[in-house]
């Protein structure tokens, strides 16, 4: 069996996600939508030809994700167990402290993880806090991992100061398409998540963008979000594609799940139209059996969170991953790229 986190001699390594050329608007809603609707085995076909042009198809990379500030986000967004709108049980704390982050980035890196990614629980951070999170991002990366950061909005002068520190990346999610973003969120407008990004890209840090599918959305809307995603200029290095973990508490805690298969041509579609970016499977693989991450993978998903927990959900152990990775005969992308 193949060790996940041996490279073997030889094997080509794909290009760094941030070599992607930059491009004017390339899809329109329509056209995204009617690669929705291609027969699935042609859209797979479609898909994992994109992803064998672009990567290596037996590598995948390993994020780990750590929650540095907990609960009490004045945000409503109406999947989140963080929110203080919500019902949920998370409490709220306090920024954690620096070693215990390090701590934490030490042993993802000892299990294999190469990004480690920080998120707290904030509409956008304090000026009181940019020097602190910046030190995070100082120690992370001297520990050779890649550093990613979600701390909610972010103006132009907080990004340059987190590019300063080394960061380099920044998650802030557009979550849904334009037209259903209402029905999730209140408390931001989607203008704010295009202006954080904004401010991230004119920094000179990667992108790390993506959204949630399963909230009651028609597959209209997941195409919409694709396409807006898709038209970014550029689009974002990073795509993370989350299945919607419904939590007790919050007000999409009812919500009929995705079809699995529908899931799967998301993952697809998102890999057809940034062929270059790391799409991710996030968040809901701890409901997903093997044989549907497989299929994941086939579609074009090379990048997975890795470790026991999200920022307040469960996610599947390291040791299974190890194992069904292991059973694909994938393998960890290298530490060594850029």
């Amino acid at each position: 069996m193949v060790s996940i986190f041996a490279i073997s001699p030889g094997t080509p390594h794909s290009p760094p996600p941030q070599q992607q050329p930059a491009s004017p608007v390339r899809w329109h809603e329509d056209e995204v939508e009617a690669l929705f609707a291609l027969p699935f085995m042609e859209l797979m076909f479609r898909a994992q030809k994109t992803h064998r042009d672009h990567f290596d198809p037996n590598e995948v990379q390993l994020s780990t994700l750590l929650s540095i500030k907990t609960g009490g986000c004045s945000e409503d967004c109406g999947y989140c167990s963080q929110s203080a709108h919500s019902g949920t049980e998370v409490k709220p704390s306090k920024l954690i402290p620096l070693s215990a982050v390090v701590e934490a980035a030490q042993a993802a890196k000892a299990e294999g993880a190469t990004r480690f990614c920080m998120g707290a629980a904030w509409r956008s951070p304090k000026a009181r806090d940019m020097e602190r999170v910046s030190s995070m991002v100082r120690e992370v990366k001297a520990l050779g991992l890649e550093t990613c950061m979600t701390l909610g909005m972010l103006d132009a002068e907080q990004a340059q100061v987190l590019k300063d520190a080394g960061l380099d990346y920044y998650n802030h999610n557009l979550d849904t398409a334009p037209e259903y973003y209402g029905r999730i969120i209140s408390t931001r407008t989607y203008q704010g998540r295009l202006d954080t990004i904004e401010n991230v890209r004119r920094a000179g840090i990667n992108v790390c963008s993506g959204g949630i599918v399963g909230m009651g959305e028609s597959r209209t809307h997941r195409a919409a979000l694709i396409a807006q995603l898709a038209n970014l200029d550029p689009y974002p290095e990073s795509v993370p594609i989350n299945n919607l973990v419904p939590i007790e508490g919050t007000p999409l805690a009812g919500t009929e799940p995705i079809d699995p298969f529908e899931f799967v041509r998301t993952i697809a579609v998102a890999r057809i139209t940034m062929p270059h970016a790391m799409v991710r499977l996030s968040a809901g693989r701890e409901a997903m059996d093997e044989v549907l991450q497989a299929l994941c993978f086939m579609a074009g998903a090379n990048s997975i969170f890795y470790g026991d927990r999200l920022l307040t959900t469960a996610n599947p152990q390291t040791n299974r991953d190890r194992t069904l990775l292991e059973r694909l005969d994938m393998r960890a992308r290298g530490s060594d790229q850029p």
